[in-house]
C-alpha cells in the first residue's frame, strides 16, 4: 500500500514497519472539493492535515469582511493553524481546499498519543513544520515592497504549480491585488 505520508517521512528517517502501521492507522484519509472548508476560523483547530494531493489555502477576513489568502500549501506538507493547534486558542484563519484535495487527517489527541508511541516523531514533525514556516516567511517577504507586476512574476517563479491549480481570484487575494488588476497583469506577461 502506497502511503504519501510514509513516503514523505522516510525522506528524513527510515521508519520501522511497526511505526508505519501505527502512522497509517492514526491518519484518516479525506477528500475535499474546491472551496470546501477543512477548518473554519472562530474555533480551536484540533486537527492536523497532511496534503497528499491538491492545494489548501489559509485565509482570513480583513476589516472590510473580504477574504484574504495568507498562503497556499500543496502536496507533502503538514497543515494546521499552528498557534490554535498548539495553544488551544481560537483561530481567525480558515483552512480551505483551493482545488480538489486529498488529505490525511489526525486529531491532536491522537497525534499526542502517537508521539508517545513513536518517540522520534514529535521532533521530526516539529523540524518539518519549522522549516515550512521559514519557507513561508521567506516567500511572503519576497513580495514585500514589490509592485503588483513584480509580485505576480515572483509568484509564477516560486509557486508555478499553485498558479495552475487554484482560482485566479484566490491568486489575486494572495498577491493583494484585485482580480481585474491580475487579469491586466496576465495580459502583459
Amino acid at each position: 500500500m502506497d502511503n504519501p505520508l510514509i513516503n514523505y517521512l522516510q525522506l528524513f528517517t527510515p521508519l520501522p514497519e511497526e511505526d508505519k502501521v501505527l502512522l497509517t492507522d492514526a491518519f484518516e484519509p479525506h477528500s475535499f472539493k474546491e472551496g470546501e472548508a477543512l477548518f473554519r476560523g472562530g474555533a480551536i483547530c484540533r486537527e492536523m492535515f497532511f496534503i497528499c494531493k491538491g492545494v489548501l489555502r489559509i485565509l482570513a477576513s480583513n476589516a472590510k469582511g473580504a477574504e484574504v489568502t495568507h498562503y497556499f500549501l500543496s502536496e507533502n506538507t503538514f497543515c494546521t493553524i499552528l498557534n490554535s493547534f498548539n495553544n488551544n486558542v481560537p483561530a481567525e484563519e480558515t483552512i480551505e481546499a483551493a482545488c480538489g484535495t486529498e488529505v490525511l487527517v489526525i486529531a491532536k489527541t491522537r497525534l499526542l498519543s502517537l508521539y508517545n508511541k513513536i518517540t522520534y516523531l514529535q521532533a521530526l514533525v516539529n523540524q518539518i513544520t519549522q522549516q515550512k514556516l521559514l519557507d513561508k516567511i521567506q516567500t511572503r517577504n519576497a513580495y514585500l515592497g514589490q509592485d503588483a507586476l513584480t509580485r505576480y512574476r515572483l509568484f509564477m517563479m516560486r509557486q508555478p504549480d499553485i498558479a495552475l491549480r487554484v482560482p485566479l481570484k484566490d491568486v489575486a487575494s494572495y498577491l493583494e491585488i484585485t482580480p481585474q488588476s491580475l487579469s491586466r497583469i496576465r495580459k502583459k506577461v
